[in-house]
C-alpha cells in the first residue's frame, strides 16, 4: 500500500497490508536534483521480497539549487574533494533525526533498518553509517561513493555497493577503491558491478541488491557464533 506522508507531501510510503505487523525498516534516498517518484522501482521491488517490510521514501530536505522541483541533500555547486566531507557532515543531522523517529514511530531495532540510496542518497546512506556504526543494520549503495574514503569500517553494519561498470558521472574506480579499502579494514561489505550499466538504477542492479539482502549473512552473525562480538551500540541487536 502506497501512500503521501502526512509530514510531508513529497514523502512515498510503501506499508504492509492492513492487519501485517510491520518487522522491518527501508528508507530510500533518491539523487541529486530527484525526488521520491525516482525509487519507486526499488521500493517495489523491496515490497514484493519483504512483505513485512516499511518502505520510506523521503524527498531530500532542501530544494535543488540546480534548478527545477527537485530536492537535494547537500549542494554540489561548487563542490570539490576538499570540501565534500564537509558539506556531508552538515547534511547528516537531519537525516539522522529523521531514521531516528522512523525507528520509534515502527518500534523497530536499528538492527531491524536498511537505509538504500542512490547517487548522492547513496553518499548519506554510507556516510551516516560512518558516523553513527550500526544506525542501521544495512546499507545498499547504487552509484555512489563516500565522501571520503573511511579510515575505520563500521562494525555493525553491513555495505551493499553495486555500481554500472559505464558510469560517466561517480567513475565506478571510486566505488571499487572504497571496497579495497574496506576490505583492509576488515570491513563486512560485498560489490557488484554490472556491465554496459551508466549512472542509473538498473533493474540489474536492483535485483542483485534483493539477492544480497536475502542471501548475506552479516559478519557480525557468524562472528557472534564463534563468541567474538563486542557489545554492539545501543538498539542494536546482531542477527
Amino acid at each position: 500500500m502506497a501512500t503521501s506522508s502526512p509530514a510531508s507531501p513529497h514523502e512515498i510510503e510503501f506499508l504492509p497490508e492492513p492487519g501485517t505487523e510491520v518487522r522491518q525498516l527501508f528508507i530510500l534516498l533518491h539523487g541529486v536534483g530527484g525526488s521520491p517518484d525516482n525509487l519507486v522501482p526499488l521500493a517495489e521491488a523491496v515490497r514484493a521480497a519483504f512483505p513485512s517490510a516499511a518502505v520510506l521514501i523521503p524527498a531530500g530536505f532542501e530544494p535543488f539549487d540546480g534548478g527545477g522541483a527537485g530536492r537535494q541533500w547537500f549542494s554540489v555547486r561548487g563542490v570539490s574533494e576538499d570540501n565534500r566531507p564537509e558539506r556531508v557532515a552538515q547534511a547528516l543531522p537531519p537525516l539522522e533525526a529523521y531514521v531516528k523517529a522512523a525507528q520509534a514511530r515502527f518500534g523497530l531495532l536499528q538492527s531491524d533498518t536498511a537505509l538504500a540510496g542512490f547517487s548522492q542518497g547513496a553518499i548519506m546512506a554510507l556516510e551516516l553509517v560512518q558516523a553513527h556504526d550500526g544506525m542501521a543494520g544495512r546499507v545498499i549503495a547504487f552509484s555512489g561513493r563516500y565522501a571520503q574514503l573511511p579510515k575505520a569500517a563500521p562494525q555493525y553494519t553491513t555495505l551493499h555497493l553495486l555500481h554500472g561498470a559505464n558510469d560517466p558521472v561517480m567513475p565506478v574506480a571510486l566505488i571499487q577503491a572504497a571496497q579495497a579499502r574496506l576490505d583492509e579494514l576488515h570491513g563486512d561489505s560485498t560489490i557488484d558491478v554490472a556491465t554496459h550499466v551508466g549512472h542509473e538504477l538498473h533493474p540489474a542492479l536492483i535485483q542483485r541488491a534483493i539477492v544480497r539482502l536475502q542471501t548475506c549473512v552479516p559478519l557480525r552473525s557468524w562472528e557472534a557464533a564463534l563468541g567474538l562480538n563486542q557489545s554492539p551500540p545501543d538498539g542494536t541487536t546482531v542477527h
